[in-house]
């Protein structure tokens, strides 16, 4: 009898120490909230959302730690105010500035010499949309009964965050936390980088016109500045260490960067950047090297580094949490977004070899907030995501490059199905579609499983997300070809697939009806 009233003893205590994921919400002592959540960026706050809905109490730290030149933002994280959508709408008023000359071959009529484009115009008008984002943010986090906190978190151990905010210092207490602190640009160890270089973070608020500008770094960040700025009438040289578009199919990424060629943006192959100073006119002159040791300069009025992120774990003491990270880049490895530490999760671009796309924060928060507070055991699934590069001809992809595939499965068992194709916008003025290019790989066996889908091309963004949803449903080539087509669309163009690498036939595009 003794035994059994000790066991019982030391199990409650296990289980009031450890607070292990309930399936319903059980306090944990002395805990002062259910959650906290470090990081008010998009998956960081949909957590929040989800888990106030489920009854939860929640609390939100976000502090935004000023850029070099003093760049800093509201409520939301990077997606609202450095990423995705300012980002996209720079990209859209390059687009409009192509379509006006489009628009003449349509028998609009255009005074060329009276078109011009404004950067502060433009500037104002997106940085105006961001506030009213950040506001209307805040709002719903009051709304949804969610506590919002200005101030940076710092752990002082497993169970308790400190931050400093205008009001005062404070210790807060929860049974779970969740770091969604997401990263930041990295900035080359280089002689000036740091005093006269900017980031994406400073690019959408520059307060006078970039004017040349050299972008360092051949990532998608830095494609799509580069891609903007030559839209929007800015000379743009990018600075490629390698490779560009690291983990995306090199076929597109090399088509993507001889589109960019062709609308007159300059690369830089096989270089790195030495040194940034300013020259005798203020403006500032940067000097490179190439793979054999040859040094090159030039004079910018701008040099944006877009060379990666890391994540801003050091910044929260993590090594008093207990989190441990990966040694080569300070993010979280969690499983199903769990720490080693049982009680603290991570969501977002925090986390270790994950994807680092919005939508994939914002339901990987929500997921865990059902698992936490909901009872739900369903778990983040991040196999083909899908994505855009918003280059000035996009480019849409879900699931394996062709890389990957031959990686996996074996060239002889993989069939890559391909096509250029020309765009109905492109009949009357007459554009180029060397770049206009599709591309299916899929298993070469049976109804032949789609592994991956790569489409170039206007809207390729609008394009990819409706067949990403067919990739989750186990989409085949039959399928494809069993599948009628809207006339006259791009998106068509993947349903008229039939021309396979392997065959050697003719890729270019078909008849328009055939």
């Amino acid at each position: 009898m003794w035994l059994q009233i000790k066991i019982l003893l030391m199990l409650s205590n296990v289980q009031k120490d450890t607070c292990p994921v309930p399936q319903k919400l059980v306090k944990c002592a002395n805990a002062e909230y259910d959650l906290v959540v470090i990081g008010g960026g998009s998956g960081g706050l949909a957590a929040a959302k989800e888990a106030t809905a489920l009854g939860a109490k929640v609390a939100v730290l976000d502090y935004v730690t000023p850029t070099p030149i003093g760049t800093k933002w509201g409520l939301g994280g990077t997606c609202v105010n450095v990423g995705c959508i300012p980002k996209k709408l720079m990209h859209q008023a390059a687009l409009l500035g192509e379509a006006i000359h489009d628009a003449k071959t349509y028998g609009w009529e255009l005074e060329p010499e009276n078109i011009h484009h404004s950067w502060e115009s433009l500037k104002d008008a997106v940085q105006g949309h961001i506030k009213s984002v950040n506001w209307v943010t805040r709002v719903e986090l009051r709304d949804k009964k969610v506590e919002y906190i200005n101030g940076q978190g710092k752990f002082v151990d497993p169970h308790t965050i400190h931050t400093q905010t205008k009001q005062g210092e404070r210790t807060l207490t929860a049974k779970y936390f969740l770091i969604a602190v997401g990263g930041r640009p990295r900035y080359p160890d280089i002689p000036g980088a740091v005093e006269y270089g900017i980031t994406s973070d400073d690019i959408f608020s520059l307060p006078k016109p970039p004017g040349k500008t050299l972008i360092v770094g051949a990532g998608y960040i830095g494609l799509e500045c580069a891609g903007f700025l030559r839209g929007l009438g800015y000379e743009a040289t990018v600075l490629i260490r390698s490779i560009p578009l690291r983990g995306f199919d090199q076929q597109m990424a090399n088509l993507i960067v001889a589109e960019m060629e062709d609308k007159g943006v300059k690369f830089e192959h096989r270089c790195i950047p030495k040194s940034v100073e300013k020259a005798d006119d203020g403006r500032l002159k940067v000097v490179w090297q190439n793979e054999h040791s040859e040094e090159f300069s030039d004079i910018f009025d701008t040099v944006l580094f877009a060379i990666g992120r890391r994540a801003l774990t050091k910044e929260l003491d993590i090594d008093k949490s207990g989190v441990k990270v990966a040694p080569d880049n300070e993010k979280i490895d969690a499983e199903n977004e769990q720490t080693n530490v049982p009680h603290i999760f991570a969501v977002g671009d925090v986390l270790y070899k994950k994807p680092e796309l919005t939508p994939v924060a914002i339901h990987a928060g929500r997921l865990l907030a059902r698992r936490l507070f909901g009872g739900s055991t369903i778990h983040m699934d991040y196999d083909n995501v899908a994505t855009t590069v918003f280059t000035p001809l996009e480019y849409g992809v879900v699931g394996l490059s062709e890389e990957t595939a031959i990686e996996r499965f074996g060239e002889d068992n993989i069939e890559v199905y391909h096509a250029y194709y020309k765009p109905t916008e492109f009949f009357i003025p007459q554009k180029s579609i060397v770049h206009c290019y599709l591309k299916v790989v899929a298993m070469r066996e049976g109804d032949q499983k789609v592994l991956g889908m790569h489409f170039i091309g206007p809207q390729a963004g609008e394009v990819i997300q409706g067949f990403s949803a067919a990739m989750k449903c186990k989409l085949t080539i039959k399928c494809m070809m069993d599948t009628v087509g809207i006339h006259p669309t791009i998106a068509e163009e993947l349903t008229r697939i039939k021309i396979t690498r392997r065959s050697g036939l003719d890729p270019s595009p078909q008849a328009c009806c055939s």
